[in-house]
């Protein structure tokens, strides 16, 4: 019987490892109980070879990988520097252009059809004041002329073309404005 459960043990220990098949009991014990016997044993299996062999494979391999990489790294680092150049440079630009933007939002604003038009009444208020100082100036006579002599004809004349000029701009401004009123002007924006 004795004999009989160690075929048993060995079979299926063969099953699995065949190569401890030729092995005998107290082999078996012994390397059970010492752990060097153990070791010496298990270190020559040839799934332990092959996991060895594996590991060293692997690691040869990183070790290349890692060759190849720290090759790259003077590369990669002036990459990394350029690329912070470049991102600074675009922030730089973008915060440019936002003052730009700004700039151009103020200029555009002068030309604006809201802006336009105040000007155009400030103007049309402007040349009204102006042509009413003229016609006011005449009747009164110059305050710089201490002799209060008789008008000439030239100076009639004169006054006639000024006032009727200034008067044709203010009717010109005036009538605009209220054609703007009416929705009759149109902006383009090209």
């Amino acid at each position: 019987m004795d004999h009989h459960s160690q075929n048993a043990v060995q079979t299926r220990l063969t099953t699995d490892f065949p190569e401890l098949a030729h092995l005998s009991r107290e082999d078996l014990e012994d390397l059970l109980a010492d752990p060097a016997y153990f070791q010496a044993i298990f270190h020559t299996l040839p799934q332990v070879r092959q996991l060895y062999q594996g590991q060293a494979e692997l690691g040869s391999a990183n070790e290349s990988i890692a060759r190849r990489n720290l090759a790259y790294q003077d590369d990669l680092y002036r990459l990394r520097s350029e690329t912070q150049e470049a991102f600074d440079r675009a922030k730089s630009l973008e915060a440019r252009w936002k003052e730009v933007e700004k700039e151009q939002r103020e200029v555009y604003q002068r030309f604006d059809a809201q802006f336009l038009l105040m000007r155009l009444r400030h103007a049309t208020i402007a040349q009204d004041d102006l042509s009413e100082a003229c016609a006011n100036a005449f009747v009164q006579g110059s305050p710089s002329d201490l002799n209060p002599a008789p008008l000439a004809n030239k100076d009639i004349d004169d006054f006639v073309k000024e006032f009727r000029e200034l008067r044709k701009t203010y009717h010109k401004r005036q009538m605009w404005g209220e054609r703007w009123a009416a929705g009759d002007v149109a902006w383009r924006d090209d």
